[in-house]
């Protein structure tokens, strides 16, 4: 193990799913940032992330080759990934191997290191972002693998203090655990709100926004269901912002009569160019750990009506950035939303406020510096003794 002095760069590991979604987006803007601050880092996945740039320095990427071998009735994944992450942390020692998502990261992270000698293994840092625990986490077929993933680890890290409670509940793990929130860091938008707003034929009505992968929690029937109530109908448009297909709900937009309420954007990398052409967003998830979502627009002034579930009221202060509404409550919801586009100087106040808060507490200066302090204290500390204590 390399002992860095505090000024030294690290060399830091990390694996995290590549397609859209926030944990995905969180690991690599983290690597991202991580490399601008000088440290070395090695991206491990089965694809190149969707946000990772080409040819940035101390960036690098390495693929995970998965064979389909015709003994397995499924393509392995772990294993492949194990052995690559071994490789990796050996060849460029490396320091910290930062997984995002215990399953298969964590799982994978720490059957690497056992295949390494001592003076080669590196710190494992698993970060839970939600439905690893509170989906997974409840499967008799992961939660065991996971709580000892878990155990394993040098440090585990929750995207809130909700997710956080969660754990400890739904997988009864008694470990220690450290709350570091998510956050973001914007680019500058190509195009101006006008051009945009230009673009997606919005005149006078209020851009309502919504940008997710449109999983059943998400609850996107609920979303529709929460618009068609909205009135004057005429008031707004709705942007879907959609990490996957939308024609799934088109029938619920016909049914409510929608079609020429709603706007569907699929798989846009570049979202700055649309979170700067809203006025406000809406989600009413059922369950969120943090909802990246919400925290982008924040940083571009966009509160938001959102279910008042999970990890959001750790990102939304009631009243203050946003309206938070019991989950379920359509009527709700739809009076909240109606609130904010009747009320311009209510809706201008709280995108202020959402702005502000952005910034202060969930910025990249805020947050980098504290996953820093993470590896550079767990380099320092003495080797773990292995753990065991496999619930089943």
């Amino acid at each position: 193990m390399n002992n860095y002095a505090n000024d030294r760069p690290l060399r830091i590991g990390i694996t995290c799913y590549p397609t859209i979604g926030g944990s995905g987006v969180v690991a690599t803007t983290l690597g991202i940032e991580l490399a601008q601050r000088g440290h070395e880092v090695h991206f491990i996945s089965y694809e190149r992330p969707f946000r990772l740039p080409r040819c940035a320095p101390r960036i690098f990427f390495h693929p995970v080759l998965i064979n389909s071998y015709g003994l397995f009735k499924y393509p392995d994944y772990t294993l492949p990934l194990s052995v690559e992450m071994a490789r990796i942390c050996c060849r460029h020692q490396i320091d910290v191997l930062h997984v995002h998502y215990a399953v298969p990261h964590a799982t994978a992270a720490i059957l690497a290191r056992c295949m390494l000698p001592p003076d080669k293994q590196p710190k494992v840092v698993a970060t839970l972002h939600g439905t690893d625990t509170t989906l997974l986490g409840k499967d008799p077929g992961y939660g065991p693998a996971i709580h000892h993933a878990l155990l394993q680890s040098d440090a585990v890290t929750t995207v809130s203090s909700f997710l956080k409670e969660e754990t400890r509940r739904v997988l009864g793990y008694g470990g220690r655990m450290e709350v570091i929130y998510n956050f973001f860091t914007p680019t500058e938008p190509a195009r101006s709100r006008e051009e945009v707003r230009r673009e997606l034929g919005i005149d006078n009505e209020v851009l309502i926004l919504h940008s997710s992968n449109l999983r059943p929690m998400k609850r996107i029937d609920l979303l529709l269901e929460t618009l068609s109530r909205v009135k004057p109908r005429e008031s707004f448009k709705l942007l879907v912002l959609a990490g996957a297909h939308f024609e799934p709900f088109q029938q619920d937009v016909r049914r409510l009569g929608l079609e020429d309420r709603v706007i569907v954007r699929e798989n846009v990398i570049e979202i700055e160019e649309y979170l700067q052409a809203a006025d406000l967003s809406l989600y009413t998830s059922e369950s969120e750990s943090f909802c990246l979502s919400i925290l982008e627009g924040m940083f571009f002034r966009c509160p938001s009506v959102a279910s008042n579930v999970g990890g959001i009221p750790e990102v939304i202060e009631d009243g203050v950035s946003g309206l938070l509404v019991p989950f379920g409550d359509a009527d709700q919801s739809a009076r909240a939303v109606e609130r904010l586009i009747q009320d311009k100087e209510l809706r201008m106040k709280l995108a202020r406020n959402a702005g502000e808060q952005a910034r202060a507490k969930f910025s990249s200066e805020a947050i980098i510096p504290k996953y820093e302090d993470l590896y550079r204290r767990l380099i320092k500390a003495p080797p773990a003794v292995p753990l065991c204590d496999l619930k089943v």
